[in-house]
């Protein structure tokens, strides 16, 4: 059985590599974007720049999140503090989607008072990226324990 917490549908977060900037916050109807790459990112193959963010929506902000960043609380609280700023809808990425799920499953928890159980079992069967991952739901049920 799945537990009663959602996931907020005001907050997307990709499933992928982005092709196109523009299209995904048109499609997501996206007032704001929290975006968690480096420019170096820009560089690869398949890669986003944070200018391309910018353009594509009214209000973003960029905390450099990616590997090999560690994910720490100090950066959970530094995210939880953007999104908290960036008004709704808004879009969570990082390269193809693990951290930045992880990152609005903690979020809506957090929001929610959600028992870390009930978030990781919403999460497994949304098939959040980040789900498959013990590093990023550990990080998850730390941020939930320490942030509330």
């Amino acid at each position: 059985m799945v537990a009663e917490f959602e996931r907020p549908a005001d907050l997307t977060f990709n499933r992928g590599l982005i092709a196109d900037p523009d299209g995904f916050a048109r499609d997501a109807n996206a007032a704001s974007w929290l975006f968690l790459c480096g420019e170096e990112f820009a560089a690869m193959d398949g890669g986003m720049s944070y200018a391309s963010v910018q353009a594509a929506v009214g209000e973003s902000a960029n905390i450099v999140s990616d590997p090999p960043q560690a994910l720490d609380m100090d950066l959970a609280r530094r995210h939880v503090a953007a999104l908290d700023r960036l008004p709704r809808p808004t879009l969570v990425t990082c390269r193809t989607g693990p951290r930045s799920s992880a990152l609005v499953y903690l979020y809506a928890g957090l929001r929610a008072g959600a028992a870390p159980d009930e978030v990781l079992a919403r999460a497994e069967a949304d098939a959040a990226p980040f789900s498959s991952s013990d590093e990023l739901k550990a990080w998850v049920v730390k941020g939930l324990d320490e942030l509330s």
